[in-house]
């Protein structure tokens, strides 16, 4: 009797993991990476991971990478990619830093000035993805090439900014009540985040809602899926593709200003490296390169997933720059793996 009764549990058990969605088997499995992750981190190495803060300065040192990320997700959703989100971010903190220094800007505009420079770049590539059928990767390597060079234009040296209004909403802090410690000095330290990371959780779910309830989400998903099925559902699949570049460029207005606002300055070699990031977290967070399958809560824990593991090698005594690098490779590649296996489930 308990032998059926442990049969039938155990089928049971494949059969509700038969049911789940690829999204959202490669969702918890993400989730679950994390948290152990950072659980292991804080029995074996203690030290700072004990310390709520450590968590929030992982969130205040990636708020911009979340919302990258984001916009990776969603094209790459689409079945694309936008390899220029890195240079994009780096021409928006430079044009902000000259316009607010040298020009006496006021900060709302140079917010107005992101998200004109983020659009531009994603409705031109967008344009050429959609409409015209040229290879996404190409045209977005072309993006990050002009990107580069013209932060090079607008101004080759590095500098801080130093206009009030603009310093003001930088040093923001949100207190997170109840989350302080005490330092070794005994005294109590309140725990805090800063503006971006605010910035970046409401652009979490807000792409989290619209990719999950409406039309145009499930649409994204469709074209990604199988373009042929998308276009006998109706759904028109060159505006889709162009919709979703578009929604990255703004993302990365939103992006390369949340960054602007946690580094200062203006700087050619910002954001260096940031597409790949945003690609791995991208990846880790349960999203397909193959187009169709992904979520933002995912990508959400990619990036953290992402940054601890920075964290934790670090903690562990390697420094060297490779040792960070190695060990992103074989967390990467792992993901890839496990995406493998759980696309191939279905088809046995």
């Amino acid at each position: 009797m308990s032998k059926n009764n442990s049969s039938a549990s155990s089928g049971g058990l494949r059969g509700k993991l038969n049911n789940m969605t690829d999204t959202n088997m490669l969702l918890m499995i993400t989730i679950i990476a994390f948290f152990l992750m950072y659980i292991g981190a804080m029995i074996f190495l203690g030290g700072g991971f004990l310390r709520t803060q450590t968590f929030f300065n992982i969130l205040n040192a990636n708020a911009a990478l979340i919302v990258l990320s984001c916009g990776l997700s969603l094209v790459m959703i689409t079945g694309s990619i936008d390899i220029s989100v890195g240079g994009v971010t780096a021409l928006i903190t430079m044009c902000c830093a000259v316009y607010l220094d040298n020009m006496g800007g006021n900060v709302a505009v140079s917010v107005l000035i992101a998200l004109a420079i983020g659009l531009a770049f994603g409705a031109f590539q967008g344009a050429l993805v959609a409409f015209l059928d040229i290879q996404p990767f190409i045209v977005t390597l072309a993006g990050m090439f002009f990107a580069k060079g013209m932060t090079t234009i607008v101004n080759s040296n590095p500098f801080n900014v130093s206009n009030e209004s603009f310093t003001a909403l930088k040093n923001t802090r949100i207190v997170v009540p109840g989350m302080g410690f005490v330092n070794p000095k005994g005294i109590y330290v309140d725990a805090y985040v800063e503006i971006g990371v605010i910035v970046a959780l409401l652009v979490v779910v807000v792409m989290f809602c619209m990719l999950r309830w409406t039309k145009l989400g499930r649409a994204f998903y469709a074209v990604g899926g199988n373009v042929q099925s998308a276009l006998m559902l109706g759904i028109n699949v060159k505006k889709t593709r162009f919709l979703a570049h578009l929604f990255c460029g703004l993302l990365s207005g939103i992006g390369g200003y949340v960054y602007f606002l946690h580094s200062g300055n203006g700087a050619v070699t910002n954001a260096a490296g940031a597409e790949m990031n945003a690609i791995a977290s991208s990846i880790i967070g349960g999203t397909m390169l193959t187009g169709g399958v992904g979520n933002i809560i995912g990508t959400f824990f990619g990036v953290l997933s992402f940054s601890t593991i920075q964290n934790i090698v670090t903690s562990a005594g390697l420094d060297e720059a490779w040792w960070t690098g190695i060990t992103k490779a074989v967390i990467l590649c792992l993901f890839l793996v496990i995406q493998s296996i759980v696309m191939s489930r279905k088809k046995k």
